[in-house]
């Protein structure tokens, strides 16, 4: 009678790591929806590419390593890592960047360390941050909302742009991303940081602007909802959620209050960039967060803490990317000084 060896993530119910990852993915639908109605249906061809992508990618690696394929693919985990790739990367991105960035995270950060549950950081975030270091100018290339825009983006010029890089009509990019008052408008947090580097912050800067941002705060009032879905099924710790909101939040919180000139209002960065995708649904990955519940709220505190510090004072306008992975990082040395001391054991 011989044992069957399964691999992390483990779970105390009986659901299926197909089953959890079927209701993560749909948790993903509100923001999803958010996003793709407020900039566009790009991000809808985004993540056709990703999933495409990521089944080929995973398929071609597990032929090579002899595995069968139907309980790999069918186990939700690559088309889980090209919908947080597609969530997170520009609507209008050129059509290699998901491509590239996709197969990246699942055949070197995924299947090189022996497949789910043996990766040590997460995936999707390590694709991101790939294409970041890599194509800056592309990956800070959103488009403000379609309401903001001169020229709103049709399905067609979407598919025209992510595939030739001009619409029909000959627009580029950098045209359409020219507002109704003939500037070019970032995200909230870039504009924060752009102002900071070039002293030209004005008081929009500090205050929320919620027609600006009405495409973010939905998104993430969205991916909020989704994660609450996950807290209320038991899918995902609050522990980590709570933890890296309240990191944030007391950072943030502190830093506007001390210096004001430097550090965005709490309420822009919780309804800005990925702050919910990231609480919810990246830092909460089971693989490559903490285990214990102390090394959870450290893991969380971490992560959240590091969010606010590359936000003010890092390269990049959102740093829930890089705060993930610098917290992976730390996941065997969280995981070894939380342990529960043993029954019977001083």
């Amino acid at each position: 009678m011989a044992f069957r060896m399964a691999s992390s993530p483990f779970t105390h119910d009986r659901q299926s790591t197909r089953q959890i990852m079927i209701q993560v993915m749909a948790a993903c639908l509100p923001g999803l929806v958010a996003l793709a109605y407020f900039f566009g249906s790009g991000i809808v061809i985004q993540l056709a590419l990703a999933c495409v992508t990521a089944l080929i990618a995973e398929g071609i690696v597990l032929t090579l390593r002899r595995q069968p394929l139907a309980p790999r693919l069918g186990d939700g985990s690559a088309l889980l890592t090209a919908l947080l790739l597609a969530l997170s990367l520009p609507p209008l991105g050129p059509w290699w960047m998901i491509v590239l960035a996709t197969a990246f995270a699942v055949v070197i950060a995924k299947q090189l360390y022996g497949g789910l549950g043996h990766n040590p950081f997460n995936p999707a975030m390590v694709g991101y941050v790939v294409l970041l270091i890599s194509f800056p100018v592309q990956m800070t290339s959103w488009s403000p909302q379609q309401s903001l825009l001169l020229h709103p983006v049709s399905l067609t010029d979407s598919l025209a742009l992510i595939f030739t890089g001009a619409t029909p009509d000959g627009l580029t990019l950098a045209q359409l991303r020219a507002t109704v008052d003939g500037v070019t408008q970032a995200t909230p947090l870039d504009g924060f940081k752009t102002g900071l580097r070039t002293a030209a912050l004005t008081a929009s800067h500090y205050r929320w602007d919620w027609q600006a941002s009405a495409g973010w705060t939905w998104a993430n009032i969205g991916f909020l909802v989704g994660g609450l879905y996950l807290i209320w099924r038991r899918v995902i710790s609050w522990h980590i959620t709570l933890s890296v909101l309240a990191a944030m939040l007391i950072g943030a919180g502190l830093g506007h209050w001390l210096a004001p000139a430097v550090s965005a209002p709490p309420l822009l960065h919780l309804f800005s960039g990925a702050t919910m995708l990231g609480a919810f649904f990246i830092a909460t990955d089971p693989v490559t967060a903490a285990t214990t519940v102390r090394g959870r709220v450290i893991f969380g505190a971490l992560t959240g803490l590091l969010v606010w510090l590359i936000r003010t004072w890092g390269g990049y306008p959102d740093g829930v990317a890089f705060a993930v992975l610098l917290a992976n990082i730390c996941v065997p040395l969280i995981d070894h000084y939380t342990q529960p001391r043993a029954y019977g054991h001083r």
